[in-house]
């Protein structure tokens, strides 16, 4: 594990080889609240998160007061329902793992459910606006993508609300799903949400996850297999400003044989009290043999103030693997870099912009859809010009 550590920042990670289960994930996932307690900051999945400012999300007083507004464009073919709790859809990726997916899972009033068919190749995306607009308010979604079936959501978060939320990717045999998350949350707003994928077998997964906006955003993103021979890419990228909280943590259950997953997320930091957390948890059963894996997360912090808190974790309980790793890096923004470009002409504002757009580049070109690229860019430049 790489890993560079200024003030500011911390790294810590731990490659474990035939241990029983992590701690983090011997808890029995639930839809039930009861049967997870109320946390208190000094539990390990919570220690980093800034409980006082989820306004009672995590402790069952948040009730639901506001709106949400959750508009779907889809291509031809593909079903788009808004269905009652009681659906047999739902649920199906995965139950809830911690206390505020099961309260969203018991709270929500109606979900949406976007099918694509088996073998349906779409060569639009589907889209979804989530829109909120005040309150408080709990939700779940389900995209399922049928056997042989190809597709690309965007699932696209603006407004001001505090959110809970599930999210399932349910991928059929064989099918190929490509999910844009963005977080362009008004300053104000509080997410918490839970992204459960099942991958079946020979199917891929790729997801890329954007945070920009909000003053709490909390991610759970979560790969399971169904089948050999499933691949999931997880990529992200998030830029924290002053006195926002970030956190990522996901999870990456390696329990089928002969499946790989692949995880690059990178973080940029300013402003006083920027806070972004990174957890990586990859989890490789006995019966996984053949997996194949690899975790990264770079950040770049770009001011004094702001705080990185980097976790890697790889739990190895079977030897007969093709690959594993992980890697954290935590740099400052490097005057040497400022000086070069500048000495060759290039302002120091136009210089920290195109530091900051190579170092998410490559993430950005994930997407695949240039209006959304072009979209987010200029969110970061927006970001960029805030700081001068």
């Amino acid at each position: 594990m790489a890993e560079i550590t200024p003030a500011g920042a911390t790294t810590e990670g731990a490659i474990t080889v035939g241990q029983p289960t992590d701690a983090r994930v011997a808890a029995g996932p639930s839809f039930d609240v009861a049967d997870f307690p109320v946390p208190h900051g000094r539990e390990e999945e919570w220690r980093f998160t800034p409980l006082e400012r989820l306004r009672g999300l995590h402790d069952g007083t948040a009730e639901a007061t506001g709106g949400l507004r959750v508009e779907v464009t889809a291509p031809d073919g593909v079903t788009v329902e808004t269905v009652d709790r009681d659906d047999p859809r739902l649920g199906r990726a995965g139950k809830p793992v911690d206390r505020i997916a099961a309260q969203a899972y018991s709270s929500f009033e109606k979900a949406s459910v976007v099918t694509v068919p088996k073998d349906t190749v779409l060569t639009e995306p589907v889209r979804i606006a989530v829109h909120g607009e005040g309150g408080t308010a709990y939700g779940h979604q389900v995209i399922e993508v049928g056997a042989f079936a190809e597709a690309v959501v965007v699932l696209d978060h603006t407004g001001d609300t505090t959110l809970a939320a599930n999210v399932e990717y349910v991928i059929g045999d064989g099918a190929r799903l490509t999910v844009v998350s963005v977080q362009d949350w008004d300053d104000t707003a509080v997410h918490v949400a839970q992204h459960t994928a099942l991958v079946g077998r020979d199917a891929g997964f790729k997801s890329v996850v954007v945070t920009l906006g909000g003053d709490v955003v909390r991610l759970h993103p979560r790969v399971v297999y169904g089948g050999p021979g499933g691949e999931a890419d997880l990529f992200g990228l998030y830029f924290t400003d002053q006195g926002q909280h970030q956190e990522h943590r996901l999870f990456i259950d390696h329990d089928t044989p002969h499946c790989r997953s692949n995880v690059a997320y990178k973080g940029a930091l300013q402003g006083q009290d920027a806070h972004a957390v990174w957890i990586g948890d990859v989890l490789i059963r006995a019966a996984a043999e053949g997996t194949d894996t690899y975790e990264l997360n770079r950040n770049l912090v770009l001011t004094d103030g702001a705080r990185v808190d980097s976790v890697p974790n790889l739990e190895i309980e079977t030897g007969e693997i093709v690959g594993a790793g992980h890697a954290s890096a935590t740099g400052r923004f490097e005057d040497e870099q400022l000086f070069y470009l500048m000495s060759r002409g290039i302002r120091a504002e136009e210089a920290r912009r195109l530091v900051v757009r190579g170092f998410f580049g490559e993430l950005v070109q994930q997407i695949g859809l240039a209006d959304l690229e072009e979209r987010l860019m200029a969110r970061i430049d927006e970001e960029l010009e805030g700081s001068v």
